[in-house]
């Protein structure tokens, strides 16, 4: 579904004149801020939407808590002719997918985003984690398991394998309803090798293969919609295992002191950023321009790791992560790139899920209802 050539070529005229507004005219006094809510929500609004408000009288921000729905729903605007939102938080994948509908502004790195306090380049501070033309990487975060210390006896899980032992571990489970990163782990635990996965899993058969192995659990599994869902499954005692974003058990385990332990056994390592709707008026164009610049600094980004365990996408701000802005506790130990915790890693696949993602999606949602 691709955007008129009218409205491209528009919008990247907007692009080239949205510097005559950056200087702090012409900027509109609001924004619609799109992200996931819960600890990761909270971390942004204290790291950079708050500071940029104080700097900034009269402006105002207000969420969004629709990520999860991004793809769907700027498909939605772009047809309705109504782009409501201002910036919208998203995983890399679909990022690529919606730049590649031109749904996403096209952005030149160097020239929206500040350079690092020693003048390194913002491309060359990010890097590979640049991995579209429109997206703004924030944060490396991943999906891991969590679990009940106190409901798996003895011996705690040490594999990620450990959700589909229901008879080591009984109890229910909670994974995430969609295909992503649970397609990934099921392959794993069916004896695939970790360089295959992705050559298995492009194909019907391998997709198949996915689901058989996750049927085995079917019947043990709470299926979850939003992040907080499983650290909230886990406080509750109605799961004995569940995956989420490695922040969120953070969140649980360290702030609020559940009886919770990390299994960091072939974490899904995913990246993290924003996107800028095409299409903006030149007034939000210019407001969120003069807020990604500040949002993505290298201290902003570093300033958000103090509330949460997400490493910082910026290279320039990974030396500036200390401790936590309220616990005191260092922070780098419990980041999912600590050497400690990344031993069995696992590379999302941006492109893969990026070409696959309708198809897979539809297929999964139609196991789920069997």
């Amino acid at each position: 579904m691709k955007l008129s050539k009218t409205l491209m070529a528009t919008s990247a005229l907007t692009v080239a004149a949205a510097g005559a507004y950056a200087a702090g005219h012409g900027m509109a006094d609001s924004m619609t801020l799109v992200s996931w809510g819960g600890a990761y929500q909270a971390s942004q609004q204290n790291a950079y939407v708050a500071p940029y408000l104080e700097m900034n009288d009269g402006v105002s921000a207000t969420w969004d808590e629709s990520s999860a729905e991004a793809v769907a729903k700027l498909r939605a605007m772009n047809e309705a002719g109504n782009i409501t939102w201002d910036l919208v938080d998203v995983v890399a994948a679909d990022a690529i997918r919606l730049c590649d509908e031109g749904l996403a502004m096209e952005v030149d790195h160097d020239e929206l985003l500040a350079p690092a306090p020693d003048g390194t380049s913002a491309s060359d501070d990010f890097g590979d984690l640049i991995v579209s033309d429109c997206f703004i990487p924030q944060i490396v975060y991943s999906t891991t398991f969590g679990y009940r210390t106190d409901m798996v006896g003895d011996t705690p899980p040490t594999s990620v394998c450990a959700v589909f032992d229901t008879e080591a571990y009984p109890g229910k489970r909670s994974l995430e309803r969609r295909p992503i990163a649970n397609m990934e782990w099921a392959l794993i635990c069916d004896g695939v090798s970790i360089d295959e996965v992705y050559n298995v899993l492009e194909t019907e058969e391998g997709q198949d293969r996915a689901l058989a192995k996750l049927d085995t659990i079917k019947d043990d599994v709470i299926w979850w919609n939003a992040g907080a869902d499983t650290p909230q499954l886990l406080a509750d005692g109605e799961v004995v295992i569940g995956s989420t974003y490695n922040g969120r058990l953070f969140s649980a385990i360290e702030e609020q002191d559940q009886p919770i332990g990390m299994l960091w056994d072939w974490q899904m390592f995913d990246l993290d950023g924003w996107i800028i709707p095409a299409g903006l008026p030149e007034d939000r164009l210019a407001r969120v321009q003069d807020f990604v610049r500040f949002a993505t600094d290298t201290q902003r980004l570093a300033d958000q790791a103090k509330y949460i365990s997400y490493g910082p996408a910026r290279a320039s701000s990974a030396p500036l992560v200390s401790t936590h802005a309220e616990l005191g506790i260092e922070m780098a130990p419990h980041m999912p790139t600590d050497p400690a915790n990344a031993q069995n890693t696992f590379l999302f696949n941006y492109e893969f899920w990026a070409d696959y993602r309708d198809d897979i999606d539809a297929k999964f949602q139609a196991w789920l209802a069997r």
